[in-house]
């Protein structure tokens, strides 16, 4: 990894461009990893930074995610990310996203953008009126694309289910304890696929009120966001957002799976590492998240329908124990394995 201008997250990105927008107050950052095997496709995040060093670090470690989820799930995009900075009161105003369009579409197609946390189906609406390069977007029943968070949760589901099967030995998810972190889009929509399968659940959520109201409609229980990664569970489930796999946390975890839709899970890549040494079976974030970029991925080429985009989806299992297997030729933890696959197929292997 080269750790040019000072970021450590800097991997030889193709452009990391930087927008002001005072007439709206737009503040963005729009990291470009890679384009080798077809434009930069990835979500924008609408989120409140302490700094904007933090919001660039965060474009950073996402775009490379991209590059890397894409190329994993055999679709034909690179990866990028953008990130809106936000204020502390998340102020977000169709003026300063049709700004964000607009330097969207100053790229020229290298960057591809579609919603990410704290952005919606309605907000790629107003993008998409300043640039072409958006997906995502709303779209008729049984269609491609839309809101990712469905079809990532789909995965994600499909995944914990494989892991579950690799780490536990278990063929069916009744009465295996799943510990959920975050339920958003994302969380929530695992947590109730899980729950038909008749999972055991806790949740956890900064959203108090979120997770209780979930958990009474699931029949789950509920504790605390800084207690759930340490529960006596059999699964830990990363779903909000990233770098809580530290090596604190790390030492505290009693589940033998961590299988979650969260990207950027590991805070370093040594926690790969002692995730590995701890014997835990660990599903790669960029893996076992593909869905919902694979769902905005079809939409934007105008390929397939709802039923393309789920049979896509069910193949992430496969992919994952590709990993889990050659992690246990080589003796690399899984995470190492998915980065060199990955690598090699964007031709930096």
């Amino acid at each position: 990894m080269t750790t040019g201008w000072g970021f450590p997250d800097f991997d030889d990105h193709e452009g990391v461009h930087l927008f002001t927008d005072p007439a709206s107050g737009l503040r963005a950052v729009i990291a470009v990893h890679s384009t080798k095997l077809g434009p930069a496709g990835g979500g924008c995040r609408f989120w409140h930074y302490a700094d904007s060093n933090e919001a660039i670090t965060d474009a950073l470690r996402l775009s490379r995610g991209m590059s890397f989820k894409n190329a994993m799930a055999g679709l034909p995009m690179g990866g990028g990310k953008g990130v809106v900075l936000a204020d502390a009161n998340r102020t977000k105003t169709p003026a300063m996203l049709k700004a964000f369009g607009r330097a969207i579409d100053s790229l020229g197609g290298h960057y591809v953008t579609a919603e990410d946390v704290g952005m919606s189906d309605t907000d790629m609406v107003t993008i998409s009126t300043e640039t072409k390069f958006v997906t995502g977007l709303p779209v008729a029943s049984g269609r491609a694309g839309g809101n990712p968070g469905p079809s990532t949760a789909l995965g994600v589901y499909l995944g914990v289910k494989a892991a579950a099967k690799r780490g536990l030995g278990a063929d069916s998810m009744k009465g295996v304890h799943v510990a959920i972190q975050g339920v958003g889009s994302v969380g929530g929509g695992l947590a109730e696929l899980l729950a038909k399968d008749g999972a055991k659940l806790t949740l956890a959520d900064v959203d108090a009120d979120r997770a209780a109201a979930l958990a009474k409609a699931l029949g789950a229980d509920v504790v605390p966001t800084e207690e759930i990664l340490s529960i006596a569970a059999d699964i830990v489930s990363p779903n909000a957002l990233g770098a809580t796999l530290t090596e604190q946390s790390i030492a505290t975890i009693q589940a033998k799976v961590i299988a979650g839709g969260a990207n950027n899970q590991l805070a370093t890549r040594e926690d790969g590492w002692r995730v590995h040494a701890r014997g835990i079976t660990y599903a790669p974030d960029y893996v076992i998240n593909a869905g919902g970029i694979i769902n905005v991925c079809l939409e934007y080429m105008g390929q397939g329908d709802r039923a393309e985009v789920e049979a896509r989806i069910h193949k992430i299992p496969d992919r994952l124990n590709e990993v889990w297997d050659e992690s246990d030729r080589t003796g690399e933890p899984s995470s190492a394995v998915a980065d060199m696959i990955a690598k090699r197929l964007i031709g930096r292997g």
